[in-house]
């Protein structure tokens, strides 16, 4: 390191633009050839197919132009007979959603206008790294819309493969949206759908470890030590306001269990976390606490406040008789938490500091 960078401090502030002008310039690069590596997949699965590639030359075919493509290219990987299957699946799962119509335009007076073929835009196909779509392909082979939806909730949230191969292995896809509501009926229906789209059922708390015989408090400050985590399983959008917040209502003091607010929706959310089952009297106090934040905490160009019972299970018929008998947007879910510790173990588990400590 030179001088100039401690005592120039326009030379040291040009350096760094330089630095940060060159690493986006990477990431871009990255992007660039990461698209133009999945056009080429596309095109060789869509040929592979097209040509009958595998009935024309034989079971051994795969093999032969892994050997082949790798003879030819010797600086270029990608090519192994493993991946060439990939990209052979790659090409089949999507096929039918992007194919380019018959009809490239209809006439609309003077002009023409282009119509979109399909459900899935190949610019998002190509929009996410290979390592993911390896991933989906193994998770959703035989489920095209399961793996649109991911496609689509990777480019949206920006997930690492390690967040995406998560939410495939707590099933998201068949739990988005699932929470039974009164939102269609509640709420204006720009905002009912996506209010909807917000929820889950059931919401998966694995990545907590409690014992056994754990009580309401335990959990409620399990997911408190794991916002991060719990955040991640909420959604894209939910920004934390406080745990066991308190609100002056008359002349009471209530206590909210969680208090988020939804940046997409503009709207508070109260969550209410029961660890027994549903009944109908938990419908009273999230609608006081949903109706109390309308009141005191809404402001000008807020939405409508939304309340979440997520209890330990519910009896379907009677939340939907729940949610229907009030007023207010009020949803209901289950939660799922597995990886529960045998209760004699309450208390002998170290703690982090206690693991850090020994490792010093």
């Amino acid at each position: 390191m030179s001088g100039l960078l401690t005592k120039d401090l326009a030379y040291k502030q040009w350096v760094q633009s330089l630095s940060k002008k060159f690493r986006q310039s990477q990431i871009k690069a990255a992007v660039k050839v990461n698209r133009e590596m999945l056009a080429f997949y596309w095109e060789l699965g869509r040929d592979i197919v097209e040509m009958k590639a595998e009935s024309r030359w034989g079971s051994g075919f795969v093999s032969a132009l892994a050997q082949d493509l790798q003879a030819t290219l010797p600086d270029v990987k990608g090519f192994s007979r493993t991946n060439i299957f990939y990209i052979i699946k790659f090409y089949k799962l999507y096929a039918d959603l992007i194919k380019v119509p018959q009809v490239e335009g209809l006439l609309d007076g003077n002009e023409i206008v282009p119509q979109v073929g399909g459900q899935l835009d190949k610019e998002m196909l190509l929009s996410i790294p290979w390592g993911h779509h390896k991933v989906i392909i193994d998770k959703c082979a035989h489920n095209t819309d399961r793996a649109v939806f991911y496609i689509k909730q990777t480019i949206e949230n920006g997930w690492s493969r390690a967040v995406l191969l998560n939410f495939l292995d707590t099933d998201l896809y068949e739990r988005q949206g699932k929470a039974v509501t009164n939102f269609a009926s509640t709420l204006p229906p720009e905002q009912s759908e996506l209010a909807q789209e917000i929820t889950k059922d059931p919401y998966n708390f694995d990545f907590l470890t409690l014992t056994a015989n754990y009580h309401e408090k335990e959990l409620k400050d399990a997911l408190m030590d794991n916002i991060t985590k719990f955040l991640l399983e909420l959604g894209k959008g939910f920004a934390f306001v406080g745990r066991e917040y308190r609100l002056t209502v008359g002349k009471t003091e209530q206590f909210i269990d969680l208090l988020f607010y939804h940046i997409k929706l503009r709207s508070y959310v109260v969550i209410e976390v029961k660890v027994s089952e549903f009944e109908p009297r938990d419908i009273g106090q999230v609608s006081t606490y949903v109706a109390a934040v309308d009141g005191i905490l809404r402001g000008e160009g807020d939405g409508q406040t939304i309340g979440l019972l997520i209890c330990k299970t519910k009896d379907e018929v009677l939340a939907k008789y729940a949610t229907a008998g009030v007023s207010l947007p009020i949803g209901i879910s289950e939660y799922e938490l597995s990886k529960l510790l045998p209760e004699e173990y309450k208390g002998t588990l170290p703690t982090i500091e206690e693991i850090e400590s020994e490792l010093r």
